[in-house]
């Protein structure tokens, strides 16, 4: 029987995308090991978000071919996609494809067993207006079950690279989402998480079909689906039929990533970002009003070219204003390629360092403040692992994305579990088991230890 092994950098896309990949090749008789051990084939995802991404991704595919130099080397993803030619200078590298057409590289793989001779089946992103359709039956991971709804971004905001390396805005048919989500709940799965490179804005390139409505359908034909995450949607896209469906469905979670980049408006213009803070705020306070308890969590970029003191504190007040449940800081980094890297008045190192480090600890106290509105409360938890440091200690999310620790054996991984949080705190809160909710004959067991 084959082997193959893979190596995953980057994004939940890219690790939804590997599972589809793991599933052409177990069809095709393939076995899976681990990247560290030998493999007859190697399947490197590689990230571009940063140039960072692209020396990892680097790396990654010199450790496979050192691993085992007779092996076929494939390598996919956003990197693949934006420098093929560079990926196929490392002495080694058999075959890259990009971040389409990615159910040819088992027949690639054949090709070159034969003809031994390097494949490049990198083709023009720009051109494709199709959904790849790749089906995932199930995860490795056995809690989170990601579903993959939207590819590509016409957004072309100055500092990222992704329409590069994933198109245009291509939605999959809504039909297939349905089958699929049927699919992971009746694999067990009780949470999906709906994904993309721009999830929210599912819908944007079809006639007469929304994110609204897709989100309304899974709510009414997918049985047995307990949990609906949306990994991220802009403010833009929180329509107000979108707060309707939110509003009205017990499954779609109070948990939303909206992403804010910048508080201050003249950076946002130089990002090339579609909103203004009061837009972003305008709809916040609206989806709020409609979902009371809604935890929002954020991204934000500091030390964008040009951005001032003044600048960086009317993003700090403008964090402070808002409350976020938590956010992730990033320091502005340079990706070759686009507009950004090309600035003006980059920002000194330390400085980014230092404002980077306050945010952080804003995030924290916002965090902490955030969580303890629900010390005492009884919520519920899907179990996903065993906390590494203590034995008999699960991790697992409430639906408002509070990160639970709870004594407990393994069989309650993947199961919706009460739980009282009996210490607020960030990361972790602490709870204490109550009950599960579909398995009482566990309830006993579990806490019997």
């Amino acid at each position: 029987m084959p082997t193959v092994a893979f190596h995953t950098l980057g994004c939940k896309v890219n690790h939804y995308e590997t599972e589809a990949i793991w599933n052409m090749f177990s069809q095709n008789g393939y076995e899976r090991v681990e990247f560290e051990r030998p493999s007859d084939v190697y399947v490197v995802n590689t990230c571009t978000v940063t140039n960072t991404g692209d020396k990892k991704s680097r790396q990654v595919i010199r450790r496979a071919i050192r691993r085992n130099p007779d092996a076929v080397i494939c390598v996919t993803g956003c990197y693949a996609q934006t420098s093929p030619g560079e990926i196929m200078e490392i002495p080694g590298v058999d075959i890259v494809v990009g971040t389409q057409d990615r159910i040819k590289m088992l027949d690639y793989i054949e090709q070159y067993k034969t003809e031994r001779k390097p494949i490049n089946g990198v083709t023009n992103i720009m051109k494709n207006r199709v959904f790849e359709e790749m089906d995932v039956p199930s995860f490795t991971d056995r809690t989170r079950a990601s579903l993959k709804i939207q590819e590509g971004c016409n957004n072309f905001c100055t500092f990222c690279i992704i329409p590069w390396a994933r198109g245009l805005m291509r939605s999959r048919d809504p039909e297939d989402v349905i089958d699929q989500a049927q699919q992971l709940v009746d694999a067990g799965y009780k949470e999906i998480v709906l994904t993309g490179i721009h999830t929210g804005g599912y819908g944007e390139d079809m006639k007469d079909y929304n994110l609204a409505m897709l989100l309304r359908e899974l709510d009414n034909r997918v049985k047995g689906l307990k949990r609906v995450r949306i990994s991220s949607i802009e403010a833009s896209q929180i329509t107000d039929e979108v707060i309707q469906v939110l509003h009205d469905s017990d499954k779609i979670v109070r948990h939303l990533h909206i992403p804010l980049q910048s508080g201050s408006d003249t950076v946002l213009k130089r990002m090339r970002r579609k909103y203004t803070t009061a837009f972003y705020k305008e709809r916040i306070d609206r989806i709020k009003e409609a979902l009371p308890g809604l935890a929002i969590t954020s991204d934000v970029i500091v030390g964008f070219p040009g951005e001032t003191e003044a600048e960086f504190m009317e993003t700090y007040e403008f964090v402070c204003e808002v409350g976020y449940s938590e956010l992730h800081v990033f320091p502005f980094s340079k990706r070759t390629g686009t507009p950004a890297a090309r600035m003006d008045d980059q920002v000194d190192p330390e400085v980014k360092h230092d404002r980077v480090h306050r945010l952080i600890e804003l995030s924290d106290q916002q965090a902490k403040h955030y969580a303890s509105r629900y010390e005492g409360e009884v919520l519920e938890i899907i179990p996903e692992e065993s906390a590494q440091e203590k034995d008999n200690v699960l991790v697992g999310y409430t639906d408002n994305y509070l990160k639970v620790r709870i004594k407990g054996s393994e069989d309650l991984i993947g199961q919706i579990v009460r739980v009282k949080i009996t210490e607020a705190g960030y990361p972790y809160n602490e709870g204490e088991f109550v009950r599960v909710m579909d398995h009482p004959e566990l309830s006993s067991r579990s806490t019997a230890m």
